[in-house]
């Protein structure tokens, strides 16, 4: 049996995750890399897998069965996700909430124009948390739905922190509060504002002679990033924030307050979470099971994009159908 061909586009952390999630599933290959960088000077994990400049990916159509596009959501996959629709099969994980509509409307247009399919905004969040959203919502019309992020590290607010003045080196945490999960586990039902369901701790290595005063107050006052949260700065040396802060970890929960019965007086709640020590690496593991199922659909003559909310669980797993009712249901 012939193997699912897959390609990447753009190869960072989410890129270097899909390459090493390839090597898990025995009925994919990974088919080629590409770069906006000199091909020569990326080096990849896999041996005699080629690496291509970005500029070549139109000739390479009849090589690969599914694009994972791995560039960033603020300003790659808006442009990168519909252009390369119209040369393959394509996946990402563009998570820019506010803006899916526009997204998909964007990369189904390609898409059909091409004869290609695609599925976006994959990953755990959204994706994952997406699908709980709508299971637990389905099931408990009657109800409130909570999404608490973290503890884990925040990519954009990590950046926010490194760009003000002062500061050699920044991360941040994003930190559920555990009087509001707890408030929400005890079927109250609270209203909770933004400061009350987060909080968010940053490490800072500052330049030799910076003023941390004028750091710290900088990065707490930062709108749209920490002025509407309970901010802690710390300041770390070189040696810690290197030792400490190396890796990728996040997580969160999502839960379902519900009433069911006569008088719907009877609590109900759906809990589901995920504990993830690198964030970047399970994200490329969801967005291999869906190109599985992606493969699968364009095989059955599927066309335009779709999102998690579209695919069948069956379509994801090696198992054949007869296999999964034996053994998972």
């Amino acid at each position: 049996m012939s193997k699912i061909r897959i390609g990447i586009a753009g190869y960072g952390n989410l890129g270097k995750g899909v390459e090493l999630a390839v090597r898990q599933n025995d009925d994919m290959e990974l088919a080629g890399v590409f770069t906006r960088r000199a091909p020569e000077t990326v080096k990849l994990m896999t041996e005699g897998v080629p690496v291509y400049h970005m500029d070549s990916v139109k000739d390479m159509q009849d090589k690969i069965d599914v694009m994972i596009i791995c560039g960033g959501s603020a300003t790659d996959l808006p442009e990168q996700t519909p252009a390369l629709a119209k040369y393959f099969n394509v996946i990402d994980s563009f998570d820019t909430h506010a803006r899916i509509p526009e997204h998909f409307h964007n990369v189904d247009k390609a898409c059909k124009e091409s004869g290609h399919a695609a599925i976006i905004s994959l990953g755990w969040d959204p994706g994952l948390f997406s699908l709980n959203r709508l299971y637990a919502e389905s099931i408990l019309p009657n109800g409130k739905t909570y999404t608490f992020w973290g503890k884990g590290v925040s990519q954009g607010h990590s950046d926010a922190i490194r760009r003000v003045e002062g500061v050699k080196k920044g991360i941040q945490y994003t930190v559920p509060v555990d009087a509001a999960m707890d408030a929400v586990r005890s079927g109250s039902q609270p209203e909770l504002s933004t400061r009350e369901k987060h909080k968010r701790v940053c490490y800072v290595v500052a330049e030799d002679g910076a003023d941390k005063a004028k750091i710290t107050d900088t990065i707490k006052n930062l709108k749209n990033y920490f002025d509407e949260y309970d901010t802690t700065v710390n300041f770390i040396s070189d040696e810690e924030f290197d030792a400490e802060h190396n890796t990728m970890p996040h997580g969160g929960f999502v839960m379902r307050s519900g009433m069911t019965g006569e008088g719907e007086k009877t609590h109900q709640m759906i809990e589901y979470s995920l504990k993830l020590e690198s964030n970047p690496e399970f994200t490329a593991s969801v967005l291999i099971a869906y190109a599985r199922a992606l493969y699968r659909l364009k095989n059955e003559g599927a066309e335009g994009c779709m999102t998690a909310f579209d695919i069948a669980p069956a379509y994801l797993s090696r198992l054949s159908g007869e296999e999964l009712r034996a053994t998972m249901l």
